[in-house]
């Protein structure tokens, strides 16, 4: 079968980031101390596959005999993930050094994992769907284990692993299902065939089988036990990219599925609607008791996949837009979050719980308004990003006649102001008992910086982001 030169450069952005992996194993292989290299050379690859999915946007279509999609949808999504990783790491390389976990593979498995999300957003046929979300989960699960001296990380990572291998087993199951029943596995011919086969038992077996699979993956009530422990036993800057790549891959999963089937099919509504509110309501509540930081951010990305699952089940255009713009905010404001903890953290866990954080505005203003800025946004305080994330999806669910949903939504943000401003509280009106770190890196400063900038543009002119999504649907 030949392939023409033209998938290849559609498909560039993908390409490109594997080459830039192989060459960092090579690096780590061949040079003594190579993490130094590595970390350069992951932050070079990172820009340069930006640059490619910036070339590739215009080039709408399918490549490789129809099983991958590029263009607009894919790149977009490309684009988030590279970000999201090359903030990642240049949080890292401090974070690394001070708990004495400085390896070179760190940033292989980011950009591996990193590959997988942007094979997930390219797929037009399962069979790359599912080679996507193992290629993210197995180096996802390799990064939560990371401090493998550390009790704690290693259950982090077996609890990942197992919890993660049952819903790869239902979304399997699924597409098998979903097969039998329709005769494809291309994801185009099942969404246009579904209605002419939604009173079979065995379809919605296979779509109830993926939903579940993929709910796993973006932590949504009943399906979100996995992450509090998790969070709280891995790496902080590996969570900052778990809680924000790997949730964006599964949403864009969720869109390439449902995002029309869900059209035109109540009982699907009212399932992802029942998903969503229980999210929102379970992910807020269980915060506010939370005394770990990472443990309560934990718990707050459960109750936000539940926000932007309430896009998805409006069925609307406006709703599928507000998704990609929540998304986009979301990796600002997340990574920012928990790259300030691990700025402040300090070896074996301290500095994680609120009392930590009391007079931070005193020792080191300049992150006390950083993290301020992040507390704000995830509230859904305006100016910031996250209020017109949130406006926008419950407005696509007021307009699809989901006014209940929408104002759940309102009430368990209202609820999430108590946690988000605590800690904004106990910064500057608390006494400074605790040592901090005056000196922070340069890379912190600037990936920090970066993601402030970010929430504050997005919330100001949000028309940056929307005028790509509106050419997307």
């Amino acid at each position: 079968m030949s392939i023409p030169i033209a998938d290849y450069v559609a498909m560039s952005p993908v390409l490109g980031a594997m080459v830039v992996s192989l060459l960092i194993l090579t690096v780590e292989f061949l040079i003594d101390a190579g993490e130094r290299v590595t970390f350069y050379v992951s932050l070079v690859g990172i820009s340069l596959c930006i640059a490619l999915s910036v070339y590739a946007y215009p080039m709408n279509g399918t490549a490789f005999n129809g099983m991958v999609q590029t263009g607009g949808y894919a790149n977009f999504f490309n684009c988030l993930f590279l970000v999201s990783a090359g903030l990642t790491i240049l949080l890292s390389r401090s974070y690394l050094e001070k708990e004495n976990i400085n390896y070179g593979e760190y940033y292989c498995l980011i950009i591996f994992a990193t590959i997988g999300m942007m094979l997930i957003a390219s797929a037009a046929d399962f069979i790359v769907v599912f080679l996507g979300i193992e290629l993210m989960s197995i180096s996802l699960y390799v990064l939560a284990g990371f401090m493998r001296r550390r009790a704690k990380s290693n259950e982090s990572a077996l609890k990942y692993f197992l919890l993660g291998a049952f819903a790869t087993g239902f979304l399997l199951y699924g597409i098998a299902l979903l097969y039998g029943s329709v005769g494809t596995t291309n994801i185009g011919s099942i969404v246009s065939r579904f209605s002419g086969v939604s009173n079979s038992y065995l379809s919605w077996a296979g779509i109830g089988l993926i939903l579940v699979g993929l709910s796993f993956k973006v932590a949504v009530a009943p399906f979100h036990m996995w992450v509090p422990d998790v969070y709280e036993g891995a790496p902080t800057t590996a969570v900052a990219f778990m809680s924000t790549g790997s949730k964006a891959a599964a949403f864009a999963a969720f869109l390439l599925v449902f995002g029309r089937i869900v059209e035109h099919n109540q009982r699907l509504t009212d399932l992802l609607s029942l998903i969503a509110a229980a999210s929102m309501i379970v992910g807020n509540v269980i915060a506010i008791s939370q005394s770990n930081l990472k443990r309560m951010l934990a718990y707050s990305t459960i109750a936000h996949a539940g926000y932007i699952l309430t896009g998805l089940a409006a069925g609307n255009e406006l709703g599928r837009e507000g998704i990609l713009f929540y998304l986009t905010v979301y990796v600002f404001m997340n990574i920012g979050a928990l790259g300030v903890l691990s700025v402040i953290e300090r070896e074996e866990e301290k500095n994680l719980s609120y009392e930590d954080y009391s007079g931070l505005s005193q020792k080191n203003p300049f992150t006390a308004i950083l993290m301020a800025i992040f507390m704000f946004s995830l509230a859904g305080i305006p100016p910031f990003g996250g209020f017109l994330a949130k406006y926008y999806v419950f407005a696509a669910a007021v307009n699809s006649n989901l006014t209940w949903l929408a104002i759940i939504g309102v009430l368990t943000s209202l609820v999430s102001v108590y946690y988000y401003l605590r800690l904004v509280v106990i910064m500057y009106f608390g006494e400074s008992a605790t040592a901090y770190s005056n000196t922070v890196s340069k890379t912190c400063i600037a990936a920090l910086t970066i993601s402030a900038l970010a929430v504050l543009g997005l919330g100001i002119f949000p028309s940056t982001i929307l005028s790509l999504t509106r050419q997307l649907f």
